[in-house]
């Protein structure tokens, strides 16, 4: 899918003429000023170098762990790869690359992914006057947006890991009914969005350090103040994610060791209970055996004296755990 943006009415706006009819070639206003390319297709990217005289990135290069391969100038372009959160919502959240590409005064987005600030931002300039006249500028915007949802997205982690804190160290925390596994489960997840999260936020940060170089000579004293308040915000992001990975794996072992602990209550119990009847069980074997000379046969009050040291022999043990606080 091909979208170009230009500005009408002194706001960003997408321009409908952006694709041909039927079997006409697509193509694209000069005037825009935004073009973003999701999962194009040959025609689609035909379009886009007939503009900017140039390829646009391919999936492979934007795959590329190398930063030297993510961020570089070529063509008298400035190219710029980071991953960004997409899915979060789900249970697969997705963590891809997303390529921006400054040439001239035009910003070109490549992704293969659909992360939620792209279609913000776009609704939102709408309706914004005066404040997206290059493409320099839309793309501190679209970084902001970005930022601003992976903000959000921490936030949201955060009340998870509490909720969760709560209920592994709660009043009824050591509640044989509830489901660790589920707990586990969802600190796994959220251990991974935010891991997902903070890769991310390093890809970003090492993008604002390059751009901040990059557009050092051509840029504006406002563009330069929001790279250095968008690099802080990465920053003090980056932290956060440290903060909550430290706290779900602290989490993470909370709950494995109450589990280990519920297994040897359990372990323990049984073998109390195994002891209590162990001394039980030997006398009665004992007057069980089929002997034809058993003195306690013979005495009137044999069945009586089987029982009491039948109890007997349960009782002291049991006293015994008691008195040790085994039990």
């Amino acid at each position: 899918m091909l979208r170009s943006f230009g500005l009408r009415e002194n706001c960003l706006r997408r321009n409908l003429t952006c694709s041909g009819e039927s079997l006409d070639p697509i193509t694209v206003p000069p005037e825009s000023l935004w073009i973003d390319l999701y999962d194009p297709t040959p025609q689609e990217r035909e379009a886009v170098k007939a503009l900017f005289g140039f390829d646009p990135p391919t999936k492979d290069d934007m795959d590329e762990i190398e930063i030297s391969s993510r961020l570089y100038h070529e063509d008298g372009a400035i190219f710029m790869t980071v991953f960004v959160l997409s899915k979060t919502e789900t249970a697969d959240p997705e963590c891809q690359g997303v390529s921006f590409v400054l040439a001239a005064d035009r910003l070109l987005t490549v992704r293969y992914s659909e992360p939620q600030p792209f279609n913000t931002f776009a609704n939102r300039a709408e309706r914004q006057m005066n404040l997206w006249p290059r493409g320099d500028m839309i793309l501190a915007g679209l970084l902001e947006a970005i930022i601003d949802r992976t903000a959000d997205v921490l936030e949201k982690v955060g009340a998870d890991v509490d909720e969760v804190s709560k209920q592994v160290f709660g009043t009824n925390g050591d509640d044989p009914a509830r489901d660790y596994r589920k707990i586990l489960l969802k600190l796994g997840g959220r251990n991974d969005l935010t891991s997902k999260a903070r890769e991310s936020l390093i890809s970003m940060g090492r993008m604002l350090a390059f751009l901040s170089q990059a557009i050092d000579l051509k840029t504006t004293k406002d563009m330069k103040g929001h790279i250095k308040i968008m690099t802080r915000d990465v920053q003090s992001l980056a932290d956060h994610t440290t903060y909550l990975s430290n706290k779900i794996t602290f989490l993470l072992d909370a709950v494995l060791g109450i589990v280990n602990i519920s297994q040897s209550r359990i372990i323990r119990i049984l073998s109390v209970a195994a002891t209590v009847f162990l001394p039980p069980t030997l006398f009665a074997s004992i007057w069980g055996m089929n002997f034809k000379y058993m003195p306690e046969l013979e005495s009137p009050y044999g069945y009586a004296f089987a029982w009491g040291v039948i109890l007997l022999s349960a009782i002291v043990p049991y006293l015994i755990f008691r008195w040790r606080k085994w039990l």
